[in-house]
């Protein structure tokens, strides 16, 4: 495949940045590179604006560096919550992986980050909190709080049934309308047929005063026999 010489304009990853003078295919440069002014072909007259680039590469890295800078300063104080589901046992199901973390800067704080300056040894695997190192630039790096939660509902804890046996068994020493009695007061135990409360003695009426007995003769005829004898006799 015929390579060609080219100076680049403009910063492209994985190739480089202005100024640089790379070889790439002939018809990659001439079908995307120079239509896309991303590069020039290197000749004596396009030399001349080496000087030119360089300046603008300066500046631009420059500008990143100090955006990077206050990028790392924010990311430190922020947790990114990420979700996912697990067994009972408490295990997730899956990974975080470092283009969910991107996804999610993206979505809670809106921040745009290439997820290729997400750095996991491993993808993470466990609920809870971890720290993620992030390589903003060539010396900014910081560490970023990634939290783990489960969307998994916790079980429900059985609910003992209640003990209506000895609901029936309590002796019931209350009647309706009464207010209840006071915890800890001891209630009389009730054996075989409930107690009557005493009638009240009914009030004697007061004794009548006895009446006097009359003689067998009357009065009447007592007095008609003394006066008989008081007369004289004819």
């Amino acid at each position: 495949m015929a390579k060609t010489e080219v100076i680049l304009t403009h910063n492209i990853v994985g190739l480089g940045g202005e100024s640089d003078q790379v070889r790439v295919a002939a018809g990659y440069a001439r079908n995307y590179l120079f239509p896309q002014r991303l590069a020039i072909p290197l000749t004596a007259a396009n030399k001349r604006r080496l000087e030119v680039l360089k300046q603008r590469r300066g500046d631009r890295e420059a500008h990143e560096l100090n955006t990077m800078t206050e990028l790392a300063k924010s990311l430190s104080k922020l947790v990114c919550v990420l979700t996912a589901k697990t067994g009972e046992d408490g295990k997730m199901f899956g990974a975080v992986t470092a283009g969910m973390i991107a996804d999610q800067l993206k979505t809670q704080f809106d921040v745009s980050l290439d997820k290729k300056k997400i750095h996991l040894e491993h993808p993470i695997r466990a609920l809870g909190e971890h720290e993620v190192e992030l390589r903003l630039y060539q010396d900014v790096t910081t560490t970023l709080k990634v939290r783990v939660e489960s969307t998994t509902p916790p079980p429900i804890p059985a609910v003992p049934a209640p003990a209506y046996e000895s609901r029936r068994e309590a002796p019931r020493t209350e009647k309706r309308g009464r207010r209840p009695e006071p915890a800890g007061a001891e209630q009389p135990e009730k054996t075989g047929a409930p107690e009557r409360k005493p009638r009240p003695a009914r009030r004697e009426a007061p004794a009548r005063p006895e009446r006097p007995v009359r003689s067998e003769k009357s009065p009447k005829v007592e007095k008609t026999a003394a006066a008989e004898k008081s007369e004289p006799s004819t």
